[in-house]
């Protein structure tokens, strides 16, 4: 218990004061802590048998580089980045704006729609609010919209990106878990319907409070809405085969992924976006990108084995079962420390450093751990606009440079508070995200 206590406070000392990325950071305690319980001192340092140590890492850098189900991850990345490239987000929000542009925070609220559509393709959170700030900003400012609400919109409809299947972060959970990817990805459907229907009801809370933060905009007639409609063919197909693959059993996430891939390829070809210098820089950020993930992946595998070797997970599962308190009283303390974690790491740092610790308690107890992983989701959903570090803002805040983030932070306030209003109904009304695996796959 002990040492793992002091793995804990050296890796945040690492990842907060020192800066070190994470998989690093993650890897080298794992990898020093499972040599301390092997009888590494500081007296034995230059002469202790580092063997199991280096077996332990090895095998994990080894088995996770060629787990065949990892590869869903630079499919799902490569989908994202070539439908980015196609340019569907302008036509996503050219649709949304087109049926609600016209009413009071309409604006707002078609960015809200647009991000959850272009989410349900790009799986990242980040770059759903990076792309759609470039869309939907300029004629949020040209109808003279309030910096905070438009904004805000764009952060908080950018989160979606991680809940909306496909979505990285619940196949990152699913490894580490060795939860059904599948089954994650029917469960974060109706959340994500969720979350954007809350989102709209915050625009329009805040409009009723303030008319003059979001004027309406231009009408449009039924043929022009409809013309708007048909510019999304591609997203809607290409989602409908993806998912409806997955849902369906003809697809496993990974044959998804690369019937996605490819189709997105033949999307961007169709709309002529593409060229040899497109291509290879879709080709290297994909491949960048999934570096990243997979180093993190294993750095935090690596790191899990350290933790359970110490038998840290049982003796947690121990000390919850003395305190004889109701399992779900144990959940809301996680999430407590969750939304308090939030306020200092970003998302997947947060998500790779609890799951291994929280996951086999949850499961200990009872709980289902797809119903748990979409809840960890939209938890994280959570610390993507608070502050001090909402990854979302300070996103927003470099592409529009002249928004400050206290402006951003103040505007995602009625969001935040709908995300909590969420994250309750889920917690305890589970059907919402168990709804669909059960129908689908019990």
């Amino acid at each position: 218990m002990t040492v793992v206590l002091i793995g804990f406070a050296i890796l945040l000392l690492l990842i907060i004061g020192l800066r070190l990325p994470i998989a690093i950071a993650m890897g080298l305690v794992g990898f020093f802590g499972f040599a301390v319980l092997q009888g590494l001192t500081l007296d034995t340092l230059f002469t202790f048998n580092w063997k199991a140590a280096l077996t332990l890492a090895s095998n994990r850098i080894t088995e996770t580089v060629q787990d065949y189900g990892l590869s869903v991850i630079p499919l799902f990345i490569l989908m994202g980045n070539l439908i980015t490239r196609a340019g569907l987000s302008q036509k996503l929000y050219d649709a949304s704006y087109a049926f609600l542009g016209h009413r009071k925070g309409g604006l707002a609220m078609s960015t809200v729609l647009a991000c959850g559509g272009f989410s349900a393709i790009c799986g990242s959170s980040l770059a759903t609010a990076a792309t759609m700030s470039k869309v939907a900003m300029p004629p949020m400012r040209r109808f003279g919209y309030d910096d905070s609400l438009a904004a805000a919109s764009i952060a908080a409809g950018g989160t979606l990106g991680i809940l909306i299947p496909p979505s990285v972060i619940l196949v990152i959970y699913g490894l580490l878990t060795e939860t059904s990817i599948r089954e994650l990805f029917a469960a974060g459907f109706l959340p994500g319907l969720l979350g954007v229907l809350l989102y709209l009801l915050a625009v329009r809370y805040v409009v009723w409070r303030h008319p003059e933060r979001g004027p309406a905009g231009k009408a449009f007639s039924w043929p022009e809405r409809l013309r708007a409609l048909s510019g999304v063919w591609g997203v809607l197909a290409l989602f409908a085969l993806v998912m409806g693959g997955i849902y369906l059993g003809v697809f496993t996430p990974t044959e998804a992924a690369g019937v996605g891939a490819g189709g997105a390829f033949l999307i961007a070809l169709f709309r002529k976006t593409l060229s040899l210098g497109v291509v290879f820089e879709v080709f290297s950020d994909t491949a960048r990108t999934s570096a990243m993930l997979f180093a993190v992946v294993i750095g935090a595998l690596i790191f899990s084995d350290f933790i359970n070797r110490a038998g840290f997970t049982d003796l947690l599962v121990s000390y919850v079962a003395s305190l004889q308190v109701a399992p779900i009283v144990v959940i809301l303390v996680i999430l407590g420390i969750y939304i308090l974690l939030g306020m200092v790491f970003e998302s997947l740092s947060m998500l790779l450093l609890t799951v291994p610790v929280f996951y086999p308690l949850v499961a200990e107890l009872g709980f289902n751990l797809v119903w748990f992983g979409i809840v960890v989701v939209v938890v994280t959903e959570i610390s993507l606009i608070t502050p001090p570090v909402g990854m979302n803002v300070f996103v927003l805040s470099a592409v529009l440079k002249d928004i400050r983030t206290g402006t951003i932070f103040r505007g995602v306030t009625p969001f935040w508070v709908a995300d909590i209003v969420r994250l309750l109904l889920i917690v305890f009304i589970a059907q919402i995200a168990l709804f669909l695996p059960d129908l689908l796959y019990r």
